[in-house]
């Protein structure tokens, strides 16, 4: 007998509008102070099951990278926060300045991430992790100082990918704790295949979605999500000074402890912008078919795609997307 053929899921080209939605609602916290203050005040909302050992997943980026997140931002969350915490980071799958673990190392302290520890996760190997309910995998593979860590703070920076669609919290980690050589290989490589990069559009998005539910279903509910949205290229970081110029309004910080509401309402955010401010990231959006990591985390259980916007910059307001985005300016440097 053979085996059932695994099917893709579709439309991650299609936008589904607040309105069509179907469920329960979270809770996602916005400001616009794009400031070392302004994450810091909207951290201190999503915090409150940060405890024991804490684990900071950051896309630290490529070298001289121009649209990572601020290390003064992020310095002065650990002083006054997160004084024990660690960031957290994996070797890349493709060559460059962070494939090798010396080389990694070499980037980190040309990036300016020297304020705090930073633990390579797959420095010394690997461990997998299972998946609940996962189609493609079972388990996957990731970093093993993972295991180490008691909760997880997803602090991520919001904008496009070239495979992905959008990198938010679900790219970040599920792309950014599995390992360098096994665990992305998993996620990008039909095994077999002379294409390290030929899973592509829904397929994509479901691996990678199913190894961000490998890291969830371990830390429970000592996980937190922060999404940074500012010089939102639609080049990832991984893409450093080549990344294409940023052409899409900086809006704010997101943070919620549901994973899927916070990148939802993130995309919520750009889709509600004027047309000519969010042309080019809806563009790598659709084209790579990246609206799929979205419906699949909602078919995965990992939170809810309705959502209360809670404006913190103005006494708690519930606000819409259109509402929080109003005043937004076109990009400049």
């Amino acid at each position: 007998m053979s085996e059932k053929k695994i099917v893709p899921g579709t439309s991650g080209d299609r936008y589904v509008p607040y309105e069509a939605r179907k469920g329960n609602e979270s809770i996602v916290y916005f400001t616009r102070d794009l400031s070392a203050e302004g994450l810091l005040k909207i951290y201190r909302r999503v915090n409150g099951n940060m405890t024991g050992k804490v684990g900071i997943k950051l896309h630290t980026g490529e070298q001289h990278g121009p649209n990572i997140i601020p290390r003064d931002w992020v310095n002065n969350l650990v002083q006054k926060e997160l004084p024990d915490a660690s960031i957290i980071e994996t070797n890349t799958y493709y060559e460059g300045d962070r494939y090798t673990t010396e080389s990694h190392r070499k980037t980190l302290t040309v990036n300016g991430w020297t304020f705090c520890p930073v633990d390579i996760l797959d420095a010394e190997g690997t461990v997998m992790l299972p998946i609940n309910g996962g189609k493609w995998f079972t388990e996957m593979s990731v970093g093993k100082n993972l295991v180490h860590y008691d909760s997880l703070l997803a602090l991520t920076h919001f904008k496009g990918h070239s495979k992905g669609g959008f990198g938010g919290s679900n790219k970040n980690i599920g792309i950014g704790c599995a390992d360098g050589q096994i665990g992305k290989k998993m996620i990008h490589t039909t095994p077999g295949s002379s294409d390290m990069w030929d899973i592509s559009d829904e397929e994509f998005m479901e691996r990678m979605t199913e190894s961000c539910k490998a890291t969830l279903d371990y830390f429970g509910r000592q996980i937190t999500y922060v999404n940074v949205m500012r010089n939102m290229s639609v080049s990832c970081d991984c893409e450093g000074v080549a990344a294409a110029p940023v052409v899409t309004p900086n809006v704010g910080i997101c943070a919620s402890t549901d994973i899927l509401a916070v990148d939802q309402a993130c995309v919520d955010l750009v889709y509600a912008m004027k047309e000519d401010d969010r042309h080019d990231l809806v563009e790598r959006i659709e084209s790579r078919h990246g609206l799929r990591q979205l419906t699949y985390m909602k078919e995965l259980n990992m939170g809810n795609d309705r959502y209360l916007l809670i404006d913190i910059d103005h006494e708690d307001t519930r606000i819409t997307p259109k509402e929080a985005i109003k005043e937004v300016k076109p990009f400049t440097e």
